[in-house]
């Protein structure tokens, strides 16, 4: 009889060490989820210089070509945490701009960086109840944009 217990408890460490080896392993993909997507928001922002990067309309080509990107990769988060003084487009991601204080070197009246946070979307109860949303984001500024 201890032999069948003896079993029973090597089975139940195995399944835990797997069920901890696949949540990490899916916070790995989320979060390199999260950082690509992250990474594609500030190159759109830059490359159309913030021109209709941050309309929920979805007319501008900026979002078209964010949205495209985002179904690319499969970053659909299922609640937008943004923190507060932040925005949101689309529920995809948060943005902040901050006028630039020196503008000797820039031509325009308001140089601009924006900060973008894009969400790890974890979907595990016990992790996402303890520890919260807000750990899980990905955050990242473009350079001085002069729009």
């Amino acid at each position: 009889m201890r032999d069948g217990f003896g079993g029973i408890l090597n089975i139940v460490f195995i399944v835990i060490f797997l069920l901890i080896v696949e949540g990490v392993l899916g916070l790995v993909v989320n979060y390199t989820k999260a950082f690509k997507m992250k990474n594609n928001v500030i190159s759109m922002i830059e490359q159309y210089e913030a021109a209709g990067c941050f309309e929920n309309s979805g007319n501008s080509a900026c979002v078209k070509r964010i949205i495209d990107k985002a179904k690319e990769i499969g970053y659909s988060p299922t609640s937008l945490n943004c923190p507060s003084g932040y925005d949101s487009v689309y529920d995809l991601f948060c943005y902040r701009g901050e006028i630039v204080k020196n503008t000797d070197n820039y031509t325009s009246s308001k140089p601009t960086v924006y900060k973008v946070v894009t969400q790890v979307d974890l979907n595990l109860p016990l992790i996402s109840n303890i520890l919260g949303f807000s750990i899980f984001q990905v955050s990242g500024d473009t350079e001085v944009v002069e729009s």
